[in-house]
């Protein structure tokens, strides 16, 4: 290699080494002081709590099942999924509509990543089936359009954190699956923003296809109606199998 080719490899790697990216949280909340584990590896069978306006974050191992419970029926729940040895990789909504023909999953369905092969299963839903695959995660830039001056928790912030309380992080926030999420779309191609069908203890079941760090935001949305403009908690628990 000669000098100019050698100087414009180091030039063009440090320059790659300093690209900004979307993995800070801009604020912060209990989401990084109570993982679930150190690691994220949770106890099977296990109740978990995501408390209201917080995040976590935990392992599944492929095969095992993650059973996600709308505690009160009106809080919508973001979902991510990345796999484990590669946070690159990720559950993409994108993705899951092209593989599924439809905009919202049902029993049965697979979920694709960004590389269009299945890293969960949506195995059992006794809700009426009303999530929402189009609506990005709530962050501090969405409030300030609202109109909130201060700090906002949001569900981006919730991923981060929760990714970096078991000592991880990824580089972007996916578009979530937002479980029990309200968004209609009417025949002229709008939306609605509404509080959830669901009941009181409602759950979906999702069967990990690949070993992946699945994340859950208890979503802090309080000015559009979408958790009924009182978020609260959500539980999960990992179980074996299906």
């Amino acid at each position: 290699m000669d000098d100019q080719a050698t100087s414009s490899f180091h030039t063009d790697t440090h320059a790659h080494a300093h690209v900004a990216d979307n993995g800070e949280p801009v604020g912060a909340n209990r989401t990084l002081r109570e993982p679930v584990s150190a690691d994220g590896t949770p106890e099977l069978g296990k109740r978990y709590e995501v408390p209201a306006r917080n995040g976590r974050a935990v392992r599944l191992a492929k095969g095992q099942v993650i059973r996600v419970v709308n505690t009160h029926g009106s809080q919508v729940c973001d979902f991510w999924a990345f796999k484990a040895d590669d946070l690159s990789e990720f559950m993409s909504m994108e993705h899951a509509r092209a593989v599924i023909d439809r905009i919202i999953p049902k029993a049965g369905d697979p979920l694709a990543t960004n590389r269009r092969r299945p890293i969960m299963t949506l195995v059992a839903d006794t809700s009426p089936g009303v999530h929402d695959t189009l609506m990005a995660a709530c962050d501090a830039y969405r409030y300030q359009n609202l109109g909130v001056t201060e700090y906002h928790d949001n569900c981006a912030d919730n991923m981060r954190m929760a990714l970096k309380a078991i000592g991880l992080r990824a580089r972007e926030v996916p578009q979530p699956l937002n479980l029990w999420m309200n968004i209609p779309v009417g025949a002229g191609g709008g939306v609605d923003w509404l509080p959830p069908v669901s009941k009181a203890g409602d759950h979906v079941d999702l069967r990990a296809e690949m070993d992946c760090v699945v994340v859950m935001s208890a979503c802090p949305q309080d000015i559009v109606p979408i958790n009924d403009n009182r978020p609260v908690e959500v539980h999960f628990t990992v179980l074996a199998d299906a």
